[in-house]
């Protein structure tokens, strides 16, 4: 293959994976602000098994997730039938299943940055926005979205990173496409496999300075906020 298409397809990976890691963050901040505030407010019973599930990408290996999500998305499955009844088809092997799946992989590393930025605000400023006739709503985000920035900033920056790192998970659920479903780390993967050394070191050297770089930028701006999830 000529230098042109060697490029071609690795700035492919490079795009695909930045816009998977962009829309996988945006979606998972909509949806694990709602579940991260609940989590630190309720005293529900249901706090720990919903804590535990969230938290179940942490300890569980990617190819166990990527076998049940693939199974569930599948034509068999119980996702795989509802989208092929809305008309969609099914989501393995294509864009939409490895944000699928991205999301549900990344999802405490979002969620738990914020569930601890959200317990850490005192009741006492909570209580005196209620004290002034402020609804549920206006407490929220007047007050505790403020208060949890830092939170924001942590969540993000880990939910982004650890979606562009990520390679079992979206191996499993989307294969190895060119420009549909090859990430970097697949392409990493492919270039070792076929001895090509020289483009892997490219790109896993690519990966480590951003990944250094994110994390230098999130503790020089958030000292005190980077906690493991």
């Amino acid at each position: 293959m000529s230098p042109s298409g060697v490029e071609s397809i690795e700035f492919g990976a490079i795009r695909l994976t930045l816009e998977l890691a962009g829309l996988t963050t945006v979606l998972l901040l909509l949806l694990g602000t709602p579940l991260a505030w609940w989590l630190a407010r309720t005293r529900s019973a249901l706090k720990g098994p919903v804590g535990a599930v969230v938290a179940l990408p942490l300890v569980l290996p990617p190819s166990v997730l990527g076998f049940y999500l693939l199974v569930a998305m599948g034509p068999h499955g119980p996702l795989g039938k509802l989208t092929q009844a809305l008309g969609l088809g099914t989501l393995p092997f294509t864009f939409p299943g490895l944000v699928v799946a991205s999301v549900l992989y990344s999802m405490p590393f979002v969620v738990q940055p914020l569930q601890n930025a959200f317990s850490a605000i005192p009741e006492r400023l909570l209580e005196a926005s209620a004290t002034l006739r402020a609804g549920p709503l206006d407490t929220f985000f007047n007050v505790a979205v403020p208060l949890a920035r830092p939170g924001f900033l942590t969540a993000t920056v880990l939910g982004f990173a650890h979606t562009v790192g990520e390679f079992g998970v979206v191996l499993m659920i989307g294969g190895n496409i060119p420009d549909k479903t090859r990430v970097v780390s697949v392409q990493i993967y492919d270039h070792v496999e076929a001895l090509e050394y020289a483009q892997a070191h490219w790109l896993a050297g690519g990966m480590l300075l951003f990944s250094f770089l994110v994390l230098l930028a999130l503790y020089t701006l958030n000292p005190g906020g980077v906690r493991r999830p």
